[in-house]
């Protein structure tokens, strides 16, 4: 991979980016609508800080994948066993299949604004990433998924359109806590949509699949940095665009899909159309990296031959899991009466679950100097993923029990 200038550059670029905007998927871009609509711009400051949380994780994963050759649950196996390794495989397969539900579902919704119907939408949306993923190289899927990212820049002229007041956008940009619960829950919330365990997943396999080695590894740090910060930014935007119309009239929202229909008679609707543009972009590339990612830490775990540019003879059981979810996905998305917000809640429990228990595999072994060698953490960075580490920890704790209470019924 000797190459340089630019297209050494381009050569490289890729996972970090695609990983950190797949988490702003469907249910990331509801969670954000709703902050913004619920309280303004006072949780514009969390995501600076959010932003270098995700930068921090997503830079030790891509590291291990740079150094090792590896994916995460391959990692894991090796060093933990095969009972931690079942019990986090079954943990990102549950976790993993009601997103994907929920994505499909955010693009039912927002092709639906366009007068497509849910019907069509979601089995051809289905057929177009199970064909670009199983008969495309990884170069062609990395460039496509770069392609869907693009309509993140949609979220930005929305909040142009919604002409927001900036003085006040600018005083959400200092930190300040509220002590009512459904602000804390909304902040954790924020943090734990934002980073999430299958971008780990996904940016340390495709690292690994795509060759990168540490004398590459710079540039590949640069793209994870890169990725983190604008998937941030988009999700600003986001809540800039929702605070300054939603939350002005007083009106709540449920779902990303609600948050574009109540733009219309306030930002008007070509605001109402870059929101819903997003949404389909968003969900259809976090509905391509879902089953990916997950089929990657299935197949680590196990010992399956995996990878994009493998074909279905050399990869059966890493492309036989990836259609499976995909299918299933799409046709629990189409039942009647299937409630993705019901899903949502789901998911986020387990994946509130799941995230600290990653996030310390992934400091055991990022520190392991048998493993990495020379590229262990350094003191200072230890000090930052630690607390990292330790504050989502206990984020996530307190986003499952408020939002367990809030299923049964304990909190309004």
């Amino acid at each position: 991979m000797r190459r340089t200038g630019f297209l050494r550059v381009l050569a490289i670029i890729g996972p970090g980016l695609i990983a950190a905007n797949a988490g702003n998927d469907a249910p990331g871009i509801a969670t954000y609508s709703s902050a913004g609509a619920q309280y303004g711009y006072s949780l514009l400051w969390a995501m600076l800080l959010i932003a270098f949380g995700v930068a921090i994780v997503q830079e030790m994963a891509a590291r291990m994948g740079a150094v090792t050759g590896k994916g995460l649950t391959d990692l894991i196996r090796e060093n933990f066993g095969v009972r931690w390794t079942l019990i986090a495989v079954i943990a990102f397969l549950i976790a993993a299949s009601s997103t994907i539900v929920a994505n499909f579902a955010g693009i039912g919704a927002a092709l639906a604004f366009f007068g497509i119907p849910i019907y069509l939408s979601v089995p051809v949306i289905a057929a177009l990433i199970w064909y670009l993923v199983v008969r495309g190289s990884y170069t062609a899927v990395e460039r496509a998924f770069l392609a869907m990212s693009l309509v993140f820049l949609g979220y930005i002229a929305s909040a142009f359109l919604a002409r927001p007041d900036w003085s006040a956008v600018a005083s959400g940009l200092r930190p300040r806590l509220q002590t009512d619960s459904g602000y804390i829950l909304l902040l954790v919330a924020l943090i734990g949509t934002t980073i999430s365990p299958h971008m780990q997943l996904f940016v340390q396999s495709a690292v690994a699949e795509k060759g990168i080695r540490m004398r590459d590894y710079p540039l590949e740090r640069l793209d994870v940095y890169l990725g983190s910060f604008f998937a941030c930014t988009i999700a600003t935007f986001i809540i800039i665009t929702t605070g300054a119309t939603l939350h002005r009239q007083g009106i709540t929202i449920e779902s990303a899909a609600d948050a574009a229909m109540a733009l219309r008679p306030l930002a008007g609707p070509y605001a109402t159309a870059l929101f819903s543009i997003g949404l389909f972009g968003a969900s259809m590339l976090a509905t391509g990296v879902l089953p990916l990612a997950t089929a990657y830490a299935v197949s680590e775990a196990f010992g399956f031959e995996r990878g994009v540019s493998r074909s279905f003879e050399e990869a059966p059981f890493f492309t036989g899991l990836f259609t499976v979810l995909l299918v299933i996905g799409a046709l629990v998305a189409l039942i009647p009466g299937i409630n993705p917000i019901d899903l949502m809640i789901y998911s986020q429990v387990i994946q509130g679950i799941l995230l600290p228990v990653t996030l310390l595999f992934i400091m055991r072994l990022v520190n392991d100097r048998d493993l990495m060698g020379d590229y262990v953490n350094s003191r200072l960075f230890n000090f930052a993923a630690w607390s990292v580490t330790v504050v989502v920890s206990i984020l996530s704790v307190v986003l499952i029990v408020v939002t367990l209470q809030q299923a049964a019924g304990v909190i309004a």
